[in-house]
């Protein structure tokens, strides 16, 4: 093999890889049904072509058979008429032998009919168990066809699940939620830095007046002795 053919033979077979993998099987099958309906439709005609055939052979078979009786009959007549006196027993006899001739090619012509009838029932035999199984197989195929654009339905909706589970499609779903979520943490971390600098003094005057501001709010035990002093309660001594 050289190098020419070696290459187109990668090449063919490459292509015939690459066709394989662009097969739809709905596509095909449906293609393959058009093909057997084309197969059946031919088979029909051929069908129909030789049962014209054998119908046509099988009246001349019958035209040939009623020939060769008639031509018997005839001989045997003739005799008779011989017999009775009526005819000549010579020319009986040349009449009688001359339909007995045409009796026996009539005989040879319906036995070559009869074979042909016989050929003819073969094939037209052979032909209808091809249209009978054309027929069944495009019944079958088209029901095989429904089933399989319902198994390619189910196929692909399992496939997206279980694709969706495996995480094969999640990943820019899962990348997007990520970025959502720094984002919101960016804006929760910005307005907690906002806050801190509003808490902040933001002139001298106010850091003068905070750092002044320490009896603005009374002890837990400054209050505790202010309340029983408007009770009127004893307040415990100091020393104690």
């Amino acid at each position: 093999m050289n190098i020419f053919t070696r290459i187109f033979k990668i090449g063919q077979a490459e292509a015939h890889d690459a066709i394989s993998k662009l097969e739809d099987p709905i596509k095909v099958t449906e293609q393959g049904i058009r093909d057997l309906k084309v197969d059946l439709e031919k088979a029909l005609q051929s069908l129909a072509e030789v049962k014209a055939q054998q119908i046509r052979s099988s009246r001349e078979l019958t035209a040939y058979q009623k020939r060769a009786t008639d031509y018997e009959q005839k001989a045997v007549l003739l005799l008779k008429r011989a017999e009775s006196g009526e005819l000549e027993m010579t020319e009986a006899d040349r009449l009688a032998s001359e339909a007995l001739r045409r009796k026996e090619h009539a005989d040879k012509d319906a036995a070559l009919h009869q074979r042909e009838a016989r050929r003819y029932d073969a094939s037209v035999q052979q032909l209808e168990n091809t249209v009978d199984t054309l027929k069944a197989n495009i019944t079958t195929w088209e029901n095989e066809l429904r089933t399989l654009k319902s198994r390619m339905k189910v196929s692909k909706a399992t496939k997206t699940i279980n694709k969706q589970l495996a995480g094969v499609d999640s990943s820019s779903t899962v990348a997007m939620l990520e970025r959502m979520k720094a984002k919101v943490e960016e804006e929760e971390a910005l307005a907690e830095s906002y806050g801190e600098i509003a808490n902040q003094p933001t002139t001298v005057d106010a850091e003068i007046e905070r750092a002044l501001d320490t009896g603005s709010n009374p002890s837990a035990d400054e209050r505790l002795l202010e309340l029983k002093k408007r009770l009127g309660l004893p307040q415990a001594n100091s020393n104690e």
